[in-house]
């Protein structure tokens, strides 16, 4: 299946009626769409007086189409909030994501939904499979879009409803959507009690929700339908073993300290505030991004696998999230980016992400002799971290001593801390291993204006404005102070040298300052994000993977210890997506991930993958 989804073809009706020509069937009727969605789905699950009193509600929708269901959930959470600070989250799929603009002329039909539509449509995401996050912090809603095949994307999902909208195409037109399959599913991620609408009274419908637990009652239909379903969550199935430990195990958790202000902190720090939880900041410098995060310029473009493969994807999920947050903020310009071919595998590697791109034309381009990406960012770490880090609580030149135990930082209790401090966190936990590796750049402050541009082949350089940029090695650290060298400035240059003559120019005639810093990696190069696992009740429990025997309970974790770390070399890309993530692990939200993801960000999967090669 190809990476990128394919727009419906819609045919419109006289009166206005979006009608999906594959299945030959209507998004809504145009005048009574809105109606209908509140009567079927909106007070078929007991709205708003099911959230009064809740400080998280989460619905979850079967077939998003215009995206009418959650504007008209938004709109009564706006008039029916149960409190100021009261989140509502929404979790969607698509597997056939309209093109905005007819988005937006479905949604015209209803002028009183136009300030929300606007603000949807401005942040409509594109046809790339993922998983897409959404926040609106003021109004305290979040949207989150799974894109792709519903039979592969909601097994994937990592979500408990309070309530279901079933909104598919009919059964008899979209066979696929409402298959016995996916009534467990639904079970399985949804709440005891948890309320169910659709307007289908299907025998199959009825049958597959009976015996997942739901009891199904029919009731009198909205306009020309006769009937339509709701339905309660009765029996509740067993929850799933948790071997990554993905699932919150205690959601709610507000109070949180975050150690270390680099992108890995701030990232963390901003998807927290913005989901209203109350967040302090220590760092022992006096400013935030002094470490590896604090060069001048820092460049966000997508790194692309050939292969459609879990890394792959949430390489591109990342960089998604990461632009999204990005966009608006101080220190953020938009840019092109040039990547050249390094040698022939680069290229067949080139014509096989042109042949199956995981991004669309508005962001991947061919160019002779490599790509070009669209929408990169050149990035001002000194404007941009302080912008992520707005409305946490600062506490800068103050060394943190962590008590894990207790979850107090100089002797403050908080409900979590997250551990944010790079090589810092082997202190504590040397069981990680993580690696320094130390990357040094070259910039100039004082050249010619230029507009923003950037070019790499391994690596890279930047301009803007009066500043150019390159870089970087990445070598093993020894020990010591972070030191930069001729040797790593030889090489910086050398990597000039094959990309272009004009920053060879500039670096010849100005004086040129060099920066190094420790970036800290893993052995396979992805990120830590997630609960920290109890390391020594982890080997016994798990001692039978030693044998080749399943991971098949939950992982042991030490209670209100989290962590994001091992960003590497993409530090930028990795941080606002790791936000999201340890967000909804804290706070009970829908995880912005696929199941495989956090598993493969886990830190668990150090301790299960040293059991099963008996490193451990």
């Amino acid at each position: 299946m190809p990476r990128l989804l394919t727009p419906p073809e819609i045919d419109w009706r006289e009166d206005g009626t979006p009608v999906a020509r594959a299945h030959d069937d209507v998004y809504f009727t145009a005048g009574d769409g809105l109606a209908e969605s509140r009567a079927v789905f909106l007070a078929g699950c007991g709205l708003p007086d099911a959230w009064q009193g809740r400080d998280v509600f989460t619905v979850a929708e079967t077939g998003f189409g215009t995206g009418l269901n959650f504007l008209a959930l938004w709109q009564m959470w706006e008039t029916h909030r149960p409190s100021p600070t009261a989140r509502l989250h929404f979790v969607s799929f698509e597997a056939f994501p309209l093109l905005p603009q007819d988005a937006v002329r479905a949604l015209d039909s209803w002028p009183e939904l136009e300030e929300l539509a606007a603000l949807m449509i401005a942040r409509w995401p594109g046809p790339a499979k993922g998983v897409r996050r959404m926040v609106w912090p003021d109004a305290g809603v979040s949207l989150t879009l799974h894109h792709g095949d519903i039979r592969e994307t909601l097994p994937a999902a990592r979500f408990r409803a309070d309530a279901w909208f079933l909104d598919g195409f009919s059964p008899a037109k979209n066979e696929e959507m409402w298959g016995d399959w996916i009534y467990p599913e639904i079970a399985a991620r949804s709440v005891p009690g948890a309320r169910l609408a659709t307007f289908t009274v299907a025998g199959a419908v009825r049958r597959g929700l009976a015996e997942a637990g739901f009891e199904v009652r029919r009731l009198p239909g909205h306009g020309r339908k006769r009937e339509r379903l709701e339905a309660t969550l009765a029996t509740p199935l067993p929850p799933p073993s948790d071997p990554y430990a993905t699932i919150p195990a205690t959601p709610g958790l507000r109070r949180i300290a975050i150690i270390g202000a680099g992108i890995a902190g701030a990232g963390a720090a901003r998807a927290l505030v913005d989901a209203g939880a109350d967040v302090t900041v220590f760092d022992s410098s006096e400013n935030p991004a002094s470490g590896a995060s604090g060069n001048p310029l820092a460049l966000l473009m997508p790194r692309l696998d050939a292969a459609d493969t879990v890394q792959a994807r949430l390489l591109v999920d990342a960089y998604i999230a990461a632009r999204d947050t990005y966009r608006g903020l101080p220190g953020v310009t938009e840019t092109d980016v040039r990547q050249l071919q390094k040698d022939r595998t680069e290229t067949d590697r080139f014509a096989k992400l042109l042949a199956d791109p995981p991004l669309p034309l508005e962001d991947l381009e061919a160019l002779r002799g490599g790509l070009l990406h669209k929408q990169a960012l050149i990035l001002r770490p000194a404007e941009l971290i302080p912008a992520l880090l707005t409305g946490a609580t600062m506490r800068l030149g103050e060394a943190a001593k962590v008590d894990l135990a207790k979850r107090e930082v100089n002797g403050e209790a908080f409900d979590a801390i997250i551990l944010a401090n790079a090589m810092a966190t082997m202190d504590q936990l040397p069981w990680l291993g993580l690696e320094a590796r130390l990357g040094q750049v070259e910039w100039i402050g004082d050249a010619a204006m230029a507009d923003p541009d950037a070019v790499t082949s391994g690596t890279y350089a930047l301009a803007d404005g009066p500043d150019r940029l390159w870089g970087a090695t990445f070598e093993r650290f020894v020990g010591g102070l972070p030191e930069t060298s001729d040797r790593a400035r030889t090489e910086n240059a050398e990597g000039l040298d094959t990309l272009s003559p004009w920053w060879v120019r500039d670096a010849r005639e100005h004086a040129v300052v060099s920066r190094a810093a420790l970036r800290a990696t893993t052995a396979d190069r992805l990120p830590l994000i997630g609960a920290v696992p109890d390391y020594a009740a982890a080997l016994t429990l798990f001692d039978g993977v030693r044998k080749g025997r399943p991971a098949d309970a939950d992982a042991p974790v030490l209670t209100g210890i989290y962590m994001v770390n091992g960003l590497g070399a993409r530090g930028f890309t990795w941080g606002p997506w790791a936000g999201g993530i340890l967000a909804a692990q804290l706070l009970g939200a829908p995880a912005p991930a696929e199941a495989a993801a956090l598993a493969a960000v886990s830190p668990m999967r150090l301790i299960l993958r040293a059991l099963k090669r008996g490193e451990a």
